[in-house]
């Protein structure tokens, strides 16, 4: 039988753990989050999201700007979009992605697109594989600001040489928008982390 006074310190204990681990986790996502490495690369790799018929959400679409904006000024080359489509939706996220892009005056050739991805880490697993094919080799993650800690640790372990550059005009401006979003974040980040040792 499991003494009682053990039982009790090994849950103080695994409390205490797991408080240190999901404030460091916090810590680690609130404080990369405006990590802007503005760098010649490639490519910029933008991280898909929803699309509404066939217009970008205004998520997808602040994504997409700070993509262009990296393109003309110089910092990359190419831009490749991520993002399938679900049974809803008409278009990928990426096609959506793609066109809204050549509107605003990007060079279709400077246009890289994977449609297969649903979420984060096949973005990049996939966008990986655009970029062999494109003989392309170093990148800039672009996404929104809470998402980045994540999606740059997925990157590294995928094997992309990138750097991070959050959107300059989130969506999520308010507090009311950023916490929700920084929550899931947060279980997803320590998700992935635990998860890491069984890949």
């Amino acid at each position: 039988m499991i003494n009682s006074k053990k039982l009790k310190l090994f849950l103080l204990s695994l409390t205490v753990f797991s408080a240190i681990c999901i404030f460091v986790a916090s810590f680690q996502i609130w404080n990369f989050s405006n990590k802007n490495q503005l760098v010649k690369t490639d490519a910029a790799i933008v991280l898909g999201a929803a699309v509404w018929g066939d217009q970008p959400s205004p998520v997808l679409a602040e994504r997409i700007n700070h993509a262009i904006w990296l393109y003309e000024n110089g910092y990359v080359n190419n831009i490749i979009f991520t993002g399938g489509k679900s049974k809803e939706d008409m278009y990928a996220e990426a096609e959506v992605a793609r066109n809204y892009a050549i509107t605003n005056k990007v060079d279709p050739e400077a246009i890289k697109i994977e449609t297969k991805s649903t979420i984060t880490e096949e973005n990049l697993t996939h966008a990986n594989k655009v970029a062999n094919e494109e003989n392309l080799k170093s990148f800039t993650i672009v996404s929104d600001p809470l998402h980045m800690k994540r999606a740059m640790t997925m990157a590294q372990h995928t094997g992309l040489k990138a750097y991070s550059s959050p959107t300059q005009t989130s969506v999520y401006a308010t507090w009311k928008s950023k916490i929700p979003f920084f929550v899931r974040e947060l279980f997803f980040y320590i998700g992935y982390m635990i998860s890491l040792p069984f890949r």
